[in-house]
């Protein structure tokens, strides 16, 4: 861990969950000359993190409910600009021993049992977080600032092109993953032959991959992963990386669609490269 500290460098905050995107993105910082400051979801976020900070001091655990750990982490930093990213699995919260494993904190219960009592949906819990933190004046910033290199660009992305019938697919699927967006219901669907296979909810992207290749084992199936409509790039962003793409190839999908513009690629050179290596066909949908 460097100890070389330079003061002058503008503090930059992450609330880090699972997966590669908070590697980049506290790279990306650095990159633009500023000190990412890290709040590590605990259970989530990888054990290697703490090297991606510049002092030992940047970095702290913090609970996935425990919203005042935050907050008191960057304002001890004097943090004013966040970035939230990685992934957090919805479904550990409907785990039977949720209440014990995930005990919140007198902020997270007020947004949870007050703010978004009867609408729990992704994006509503992630909005109210974000007014949470810009009460102590904290703004969550866009997942893209630090990682404009990540993002999807419209095109087909692998040297592998679709074939007529996936392309069909694509087009056929593309309007009902909005659509399943839109209401929140999921944010990826599985499409062969015109048919939909499974949608994704609670469950995730990859479990939904896993569903899909046990009831399409021909394989040759489509997945389409969309973003919300008018997505709040400061969250949730869709993500793709190494680990989707062998998830895809072991589950018989011969082509993934992403929303280009609003989907990101994680460490994108060595996740397009082992798309071709594998012969999936990868598509950067313009989103019209």
């Amino acid at each position: 861990m460097k100890n070389n500290l330079q003061p002058e460098l503008e503090k930059i905050g992450i609330i880090a969950g699972g997966g590669r995107m908070p590697f980049l993105v506290a790279r990306g910082i650095r990159d633009a000359n500023g000190r990412p400051v890290i709040a590590a979801l605990d259970g989530y976020a990888s054990q290697r993190l703490p090297g991606e900070c510049i002092a030992d001091e940047d970095f702290a655990w913090v609970g996935l409910t425990r919203i005042g750990q935050w907050i008191k982490h960057f304002r001890r930093h004097g943090v004013t600009q966040v970035v939230m990213i990685g992934y957090v699995h919805k479904r550990e919260m409907y785990h039977r021993w949720r209440l014990l494993k995930y005990i919140p904190d007198l902020r997270t219960a007020l947004i949870w049992y007050c703010k978004v009592r009867r609408d729990k949906r992704d994006n509503s819990v992630l909005l109210a977080t974000a007014e949470e933190l810009a009460k102590e004046g904290i703004t969550l910033v866009s997942d893209t600032l630090y990682a404009q290199q990540h993002v999807a660009a419209a095109g087909v992305l692998t040297r592998r092109q679709p074939s007529s019938s996936v392309a069909a697919d694509m087009e056929f699927g593309w309007k009902i993953a909005k659509a399943s967006a839109e209401l929140d219901i999921g944010q990826a669907i599985a499409v062969k032959e015109r048919d939909i296979i499974a949608v994704e909810a609670v469950e995730g992207t990859d479990a939904m991959i896993q569903r899909a290749g046990s009831l399409c084992k021909s394989g040759g199936w489509t997945m389409i992963k969309v973003a919300r409509p008018n997505q709040d790039m400061r969250f949730d962003v869709p993500t793709i990386g190494p680990a989707t793409v062998k998830n895809l190839v072991a589950a018989g999908c011969a082509c993934l669609v992403v929303q280009a513009d609003k989907t990101m690629i994680a460490d994108m050179p060595q996740t397009l490269e082992l798309a071709d290596k594998l012969g999936l066909v990868i598509v950067g949908h313009n989103g019209k």
